[in-house]
């Protein structure tokens, strides 16, 4: 059944996103022009870490001449904003990057086998990577995968007993646009990123989550709730809010 046909017989199906490369402030980057039927006007944002950006419209505009004189009209705007991003740091031996919000310094050990582990070196906390040089990026990002499932899928089942709602599932992923997720059906999503916050903030991201097992909203009974379960919810949301950007910059390519 076609996209027309869904339209004409009533059923209220959202237009896939478009998709295209957007050129601004020296950089080409990918834009997502996303549908919405409650938009009532055109809305931008820049992806976290500067990755991309979207465009929310009402519906019927993904493809118009407005979505393009839109963006030329905030074109300033989008490169004094680009510009203050944080340069996109790889991850490589010498540099330090936060586990749990403190700066590890990575060591590669090119001799060594295994896993990658986090130590004191002589007072100092450094993040030993074995192996090949060619895999420390995807290392260092498995290293915090490992993190989160353990931190998270407790800190889940503590929130989840006091909020008397269960998990379905828990998922990880590197997620663009948001540090983690809830479905109607109970599927919990975190970005594995999030092991780079400092332990509070962590805790928060996990109470907002499961918060939302009941209540599948931003209103002010789903607030209440999120600082029942995290009574640091509002210091820890504006620190994700100063911070992500640069814990999304990091780059695991």
């Amino acid at each position: 059944m076609t996209f027309g046909l869904l339209k004409m017989i009533g059923l209220n199906v959202a237009a896939a996103p478009a998709e295209r490369v957007h050129r601004v402030a020296g950089r080409e980057l990918p834009l997502r022009v996303v549908e919405n039927s409650r938009a009532k006007r055109l809305t931008l944002r820049i992806e976290p870490g500067g990755k991309g950006l979207r465009v929310t419209v009402p519906p019927g505009l993904s493809r118009s001449r407005q979505v393009d004189d839109f963006l030329d009209r905030h074109a300033g705007w989008l490169e004094e904003r680009l510009r203050k991003l944080p340069e996109k740091p790889l991850v490589r031996p010498g540099i330090r990057i936060p586990v749990r919000g403190t700066p590890h310094r990575i060591v590669h050990d090119a001799a060594g086998r295994g896993a990658a582990e986090a130590r004191l070196q002589d007072g100092e906390p450094v993040l030993v990577v074995p192996g090949d040089r060619r895999h420390l990026p995807r290392r260092v990002a498995d290293f915090l995968k490992r993190e989160a499932k353990r931190d998270i899928e407790a800190l889940v089942a503590k929130h989840s007993v006091a909020l008397g709602r269960r998990a379905r599932a828990i998922r990880f992923r590197d997620t663009k646009s948001r540090w983690g997720s809830c479905t109607s059906d109970g599927v919990l999503s975190f970005s594995w990123r999030i092991m780079m916050a400092p332990p509070p903030v962590i805790d928060y991201l996990v109470a907002h989550e499961v918060a939302h097992l009941k209540e599948m909203n931003h209103g002010a009974r789903f607030w209440k709730l999120c600082k029942e379960l995290c009574p640091e919810t509002d210091r820890c949301k504006d620190w994700l809010k100063r911070n992500g950007n640069a814990l999304q910059a990091i780059g695991f390519e």
